[in-house]
């Protein structure tokens, strides 16, 4: 199964496949910002700075889905154009009909509270500018979410911290897939 997680940067996404990674040591952790890297320094860049922009960083993105698919995948990346979450969605879909497509959301304000004061990067000058344009992209985030697939699990990051969240998503995968993934997940509680 494919485990797409979605929602606003500073939402806990990383966090999240954190903790899910931590219940199921199976689990691949598959970050696609590392393609985006790639991507940025092998080809001119988009017109507007961002990667997802590139066809190629969403084309390549979903081959190495397809490549990597030998055991269940977890995904953290934001997708905020209806577009591209179509475009990814669908071939991560294509790949596996299972595919949990996980939305993290919570209040403006405790979300510019997390990205105010969370450690970006070690250089000081690169940490202040990542955190002026996550917070930059947070009402573009938060609006998102009237454009997710009906079928998208919505959780709120903000009420519920990583582990109840992983229960939540573990709970929703082993029902999608059977005892196989019940049998891996430690007992809740």
């Amino acid at each position: 199964m494919i485990v797409w997680l979605n929602g606003p940067f500073g939402a806990g996404k990383t966090t999240l496949a954190d903790s899910l990674r931590l219940r199921r040591p199976d689990l691949l952790l598959f970050d696609a910002e590392e393609i985006g890297f790639v991507v940025k320094a092998t080809v001119p860049p988009a017109p507007g700075g961002d990667y997802q922009d590139l066809p190629i960083w969403r084309t390549l993105t979903i081959a190495a889905l397809r490549a990597h698919y030998r055991q269940d995948i977890v995904v953290p990346m934001t997708l905020v154009r209806p577009e591209y979450l179509d475009e990814l969605l669908g071939g991560a879909r294509r790949i596996d009909n299972d595919l949990l497509h996980v939305s993290l959301h919570l209040d403006a304000d405790l979300l510019r509270d997390r990205i105010e004061r969370q450690a970006m990067h070690p250089d000081p000058v690169r940490n202040r500018e990542i955190r002026q344009w996550r917070l930059a992209q947070v009402d573009r985030c938060l609006s998102a979410r009237q454009d997710l697939p009906a079928e998208t699990l919505v959780l709120d990051s903000g009420a519920h911290g990583p582990d109840a969240l992983a229960d939540m998503v573990l709970d929703r995968m082993n029902a999608a897939s059977g005892p196989v993934c019940r049998s891996l997940a430690p007992p809740s509680g």
